[in-house]
């Protein structure tokens, strides 16, 4: 197992959070807007999220400086910042709704490792449960066009994470949720971490994570969701129409129907249209709330699982369950990357507060 195996710490736990993150790679977000022109010569499709080697990343990195499109906002230009759906989720959590929050897995003893464990602590996020290991942290170049779409190229080459014998009981105690991102290659891992948490009692919230990740994986993530494991499980609109394989035309409701056979709680989010969900017979539909010009979609599926999430903790309906994500994840595509801002948190409670939605007690 090599320097993935040399761990230079593992703190003793001591918190409990309510809700657990699980990441099995620390990663680190590079994200600019960028012209076309490095959109078009990037490997894979635009909008999703593909996984490119060291050099393919390094290149991407090199090219991004001449690339990046002009902007008189300087929060507008490259951000580099914690990133990783998982950990945008539970820094969402615990710093705009001031849940309780934790991370498991690991980083690198690297710059990169020490960027991300400064960025999620200083936004409240229990990090006793983060290994750190000998090894490089994994990046990301996030690249965003001029209507605000993101498109992910990670690299994991390398990277320090956790390995399916590396979880114990102790991780999970304590928690109420536990939000798992799915990904074919980690599949052993998760499907651990999940076996462990469920002792615990923790629920367990799944991203489908991209449309690449269902279509070339799906008869494994369908294995996961028959397990009866899965009590919550997100999907967007891309995700949702290769779950089932059907036409851009297709109903939605249909990909809701389907993931409600296994979960207690489906949604499927719908950009700008808002989103659709579903527990047991009752079906709702939420509109986006709040009028705001997109500047990047990254993170916005991660923080409408924070909103949600937050109102499944407070143990509200399911209908303010979808508003409060809803407005959580148009909070964080009114600037780059996948961190809110602390004016932006701002305005979503104003939104929560004119929609008599639970207001955090800050």
């Amino acid at each position: 197992m090599g320097a993935e195996s040399d761990v230079l710490s593992s703190p003793a736990v001591f918190s409990y959070p309510a809700v657990l993150g699980l990441q099995l790679s620390a990663l680190i977000d590079h994200v600019a807007r960028v012209d076309s022109l490095l959109l078009d010569r990037i490997p894979g499709e635009r909008g999703g999220s593909q996984l490119v080697n060291t050099e393919e990343l390094n290149d991407i990195l090199r090219e991004l400086n001449t690339h990046i499109l002009p902007s008189a906002d300087s929060l507008s230009q490259m951000r580099t910042m914690a990133g990783g759906s998982v950990a945008n989720t539970i820094r969402g959590l615990a710093a705009g709704f001031k849940v309780s929050t934790g991370i498991i897995g690991a980083c690198g003893d690297d710059d990169q490792g020490r960027i991300f464990m400064h960025n999620m602590g200083l936004s409240g996020v229990d990090l006793s449960r983060l290994r750190t290991k000998k090894g490089h942290t994994a990046q990301c170049a996030c690249l965003v066009d001029a209507n605000g779409n993101r498109t992910m190229r990670p690299c994991l080459s390398n990277a320090v994470k956790l390995q399916a014998n590396e979880f114990r009981r102790e991780d999970f105690k304590g928690a109420k949720w536990l939000v798992v991102r799915y990904a074919h290659q980690n599949l052993d891992q998760i499907k651990s971490a999940i076996r462990v948490a469920k002792q615990e009692d923790v629920s367990i919230s799944l991203d489908l994570a991209s449309f690449e990740m269902v279509r070339n994986h799906r008869s494994q993530l369908v294995e996961l969701l028959e397990t009866g494991n899965i009590d919550l499980c997100f999907a967007n609109e891309d995700e949702a129409r290769e779950l089932i394989r059907g036409d851009e035309n297709c109903d939605l409701e249909v990909a809701l129907d389907f993931l409600s056979s296994y979960c207690k709680w489906a949604v499927v989010t719908l950009a700008s249209k808002g989103c659709v969900a579903r527990n047991g017979k009752e079906v709702v539909r939420v509109g986006a709330i709040g009028q705001t010009n997109a500047v990047d979609a990254t993170g916005a599926g991660d923080l409408f699982a924070s909103g949600f999430i937050y109102g499944l903790v407070k143990g509200l309906p399911l209908e303010d369950c979808c508003k409060l994500g809803v407005c959580s994840g148009g909070s964080v595509i009114r600037a780059l990357g996948g961190e809110v801002l602390p004016e932006n948190w701002q305005w979503m409670y104003k939104q929560l507060k004119s929609k008599g939605l639970l207001v955090p007690e800050l």
